[in-house]
């Protein structure tokens, strides 16, 4: 009985880890919502979140999990981008350090504007953790568009995350 039972756990989580490493989150399309948040720490997020903004597919953006010393110019500058972008329409979140924080932060950020609807953009592996912690933090009054940033994660970046993902997805049934 509990070899059948460690049997059963062990092919789940072989089964869900190619789930998550084999077919990961695609790119969004050029929907619309109320505002787009996007989270720092992978190559191609903050480009694909601008792109986005510039496209019209929202009025705002939040960049969550900016160092403090960061200034808006200087990511202007960085991403070539006209300073007159960020004055208007970026904002720019200091306090998060990692994924759970950043939820607290996106959140606390989308209720204080009431929005109805936002687009995440992270990267493709670090999506499902990150759309499953949002929308922990947000409840069901704000719906998530998921836009992955395409990548080619490596097996240890893949087999880190999994475990993550699953730790938040314990966290949560555990009410952590």
């Amino acid at each position: 009985m509990i070899k059948r039972l460690i049997s059963l756990l062990f092919l789940a989580w072989v089964l869900g880890f190619a789930w998550f490493a084999l077919l990961p989150p695609m790119p969004a399309g050029n929907q619309k919502t109320d505002a787009i948040v996007v989270l720092t720490g992978g190559p191609g997020r903050i480009d694909r979140a601008l792109e986005r903004l510039e496209a019209g597919d929202a009025r705002r953006l939040l960049i969550s999990g900016v160092a403090r010393e960061v200034k808006p110019h200087e990511l202007a500058a960085e991403y070539k981008r006209p300073k007159s972008l960020f004055d208007c329409c970026v904002a720019l979140g200091f306090e998060a350090e990692d994924t759970r924080s950043n939820a607290t932060e996106v959140a606390s950020w989308v209720a204080r504007r009431n929005y109805k609807s936002i687009r995440l953009v992270t990267t493709d592996w670090h999506m499902r953790r990150a759309e499953y912690e949002l929308g922990r933090a947000l409840g069901d009054k704000t719906a998530i568009l998921p836009d992955a940033v395409r990548s080619q994660p490596n097996f240890a970046t893949l087999f880190r995350e999994y475990h993550k993902y699953l730790a938040g997805l314990a966290g949560g049934v555990l009410g952590l």
